[in-house]
Order: structure tokens, then C-alpha cells, then sequence
């Protein structure tokens, strides 16, 4: 349900980027914990807040209506986390190569890389690349996969919250060819 804008295009400090942006601070914390306490509740709960945030502030934005500072800071704080996370996670088992997270934590880093490249391309022939919804639940998935490692109870099960990600690199790299192929379409049209 999406109401009518109460904010221009360009503002910056609306209610839905003031959760981005505490979303942003946050993760350091979430990052620390995940290096520290690896399976704690204090990391379980600061992870909550900050995917609550996530949450949220896509109802506010919805309600609101979006702003392009918006449409750069909400994945910039969704990659923060997860890349974040994930490095935590693997400098945390760095031992375990083949049953840590360092594959998807590299299948996924590269994809970021990319379709930030592929995005500032289209961005400067004035094309924006909207989010699909499938972009939206892999990084539901992704978040799923790190919560399922810092959990206490299911966090000293690493193989389910392994299974999860590597079902998160899957939807991360189908969304990444969807995001490139829209992309390339809509640029050419735009030529």
C-alpha cells in the first residue's frame, strides 16, 4: 500500500533512511559480536534489531515513498551486514575451508562487485534497476543463514545454517543474472 510521497526525491534524512542509516551503525557491533560471541543471545539480539530495521524500513518507505538516497543506502547497509557478517563468520572458522562460509562468502562478495558495476553503468545512462522481489527474499536468506549460525542452540549445528547459504548463493546468483538481463534490456531501450 503506498501512499502519497511525503518527501521529494532527493531528501535524505526521512524516517525510512534514519533506519537505513541506523542499520549502518549497527553493523559493526553485529560484525564485533559475530567475532567475539559467535553464538550468543546478545548477538542474536542485535542482529534482530538490525533485520527489524531492514524490515521496517521498507514499510516506511513504501508509506512515504522512496527517495533515491534510499535506493543507494538500503543495499549498501544490506551488503554492509551480510558481507560483514560473513567475513566475521569465516575469520571465526577460518580453519574449516571446504565447511565454512568462505565459498559463498566469495560467490556472494563477487556478485556485489559486479552488479555495483553493472548498476553505476546503467545509473549513468539514467537507467535505475529496480529490486525484485526474488533480490529481496535471497537477502531474507542470506540473513536467515547467518541468524541460524549465531543462534544458541542451533548455532552448534553449522551444517543447517551451510545448507542455508548455500541456498542463498543460489538465489544470489539467479538474481544477479535476472538483475543483469533486465538491466541490459531496459539500457538498451533506453539508447
Amino acid at each position: 500500500m503506498t501512499s502519497s510521497r511525503s518527501y521529494g526525491e532527493s531528501a535524505l534524512l526521512t524516517p525510512a533512511n534514519l533506519l537505513t542509516m541506523f542499520r549502518l551503525l549497527v553493523a559493526p557491533l553485529f560484525i564485533y559480536l559475530i567475532c567475539t560471541h559467535p553464538i550468543s543471545w546478545w548477538t542474536t539480539v542485535v542482529g534482530g534489531v538490525a533485520a527489524a530495521s531492514d524490515y521496517f524500513d521498507g514499510i516506511v518507505a513504501r508509506r512515504q515513498g522512496p527517495t533515491s538516497s534510499g535506493a543507494f543506502l538500503d543495499p549498501l547497509a544490506d551488503k554492509v551486514i551480510v558481507l560483514g557478517s560473513l567475513y566475521a563468520l569465516v575469520f571465526k572458522h577460518h580453519a574449516h575451508f571446504w565447511t565454512s562460509f568462505w565459498i559463498p562468502a566469495v560467490i556472494i562478495t563477487a556478485r556485489e562487485i559486479w552488479m555495483s558495476f553493472h548498476r553505476s553503468r546503467a545509473s549513468r545512462r539514467g537507467v535505475s534497476i529496480p529490486a525484485s522481489r526474488l533480490a529481496k527474499y535471497k537477502t531474507m536468506v542470506q540473513d536467515l543463514a547467518i541468524a541460524l549460525y549465531v543462534i544458541p542452540g542451533v548455532g552448534s549445528h553449522p551444517n543447517i545454517a551451510l545448507v542455508t547459504i548455500w541456498m542463498a548463493v543460489g538465489l544470489t546468483v539467479v538474481t544477479g543474472w535476472q538483475y543483469y538481463t533486465v538491466g541490459k534490456e531496459v539500457m538498451k531501450h533506453a539508447s
